[in-house]
């Protein structure tokens, strides 16, 4: 059966619709002027060596399939638009939202992962005033390097313990939704808990969450199941390369 291909164009013109189309701006990711200095450094710094190393494989892999970077593009446009539908979370400064790393993780690996989810959340701070420049590495660290290890890491034990395939997906799809909330849970609990004992902090941030992210965490894992039985059956191609999914363990 003929492999499917990527127009080389599909990624650069989803990107830019998406980037075109909303009109209307939502506080989303933690906000600008949330973190202070020390918290903007350490955050940012932590994320570097995720983002060395998922360019590394990013390379690498291209080099032995030319047509890696297009889907690795496509799938940088799927977590920016997925990232995209916020719920907002008022207490926390913050909002809800879907992220779409636990899927990319899966079909790109975690690292690479930690790379478009970067570019998207860039993008989005720049313009469409989602988040901030000096808190894009604390989003980034919740997002993409939280989000995408755990949900990658539930994905590779269901599998393990034999669990069918979509549902593991599913599972990495919530795992790893729930794990970027507790992760900005975290980050701002540390950042802001001066003047306050900081586990107190951290359940106050928690459990304003909870009531938007428990349900949109089952909601992704649904979305992530749907969308890679979709990339399965139309571009298989892109699954057997890395020995990442097992594209014909149907």
């Amino acid at each position: 059966m003929k492999s499917a291909r990527l127009n080389p164009t599909v990624g650069v013109i989803t990107m830019t619709v998406a980037v075109i189309l909303p009109d209307t701006a939502f506080a989303m990711h933690i906000a600008e002027g949330i973190l202070e200095g020390t918290s903007v450094v350490v955050w940012s710094l932590a994320c570097i060596p995720f983002l060395y190393l998922g360019l590394s494989k990013i390379k690498k892999e291209s080099l032995q399939n030319p047509e890696h970077k297009l889907f690795v593009t496509l799938v940088g446009a799927g977590v920016f638009l997925i990232s995209c539908m916020p719920i907002p979370v008022p207490i926390a400064g913050s909002c809800s939202h879907p992220c779409g790393t636990g899927l990319a993780a899966i079909l790109i690996g975690p690292a690479p992962t930690v790379v478009v989810a970067c570019i998207a959340l860039l993008l989005q701070a720049l313009f469409l005033a989602h988040g901030g420049l000096t808190t894009l590495g604390a989003n980034l660290f919740a997002m993409g390097v939280a989000g995408a290890f755990i949900g990658y890491a539930v994905y590779r034990l269901a599998r393990i313990i034999g669990i069918p395939m979509l549902w593991a997906v599913f599972l990495a799809g919530v795992a790893s939704d729930w794990a970027c909330y507790a992760a900005t849970s975290f980050v701002l609990a540390t950042a802001l808990s001066q003047n306050e004992s900081f586990v107190p902090l951290l359940k106050t941030f928690l459990l304003a969450f909870t009531p938007t992210q428990l349900p949109l965490g089952v909601l992704e894992g649904v979305l992530s199941m749907g969308a890679f039985r979709l990339i399965r059956v139309r571009l298989p191609n892109f699954l057997k390369p890395t020995n990442r999914v097992e594209a014909l363990d149907v």
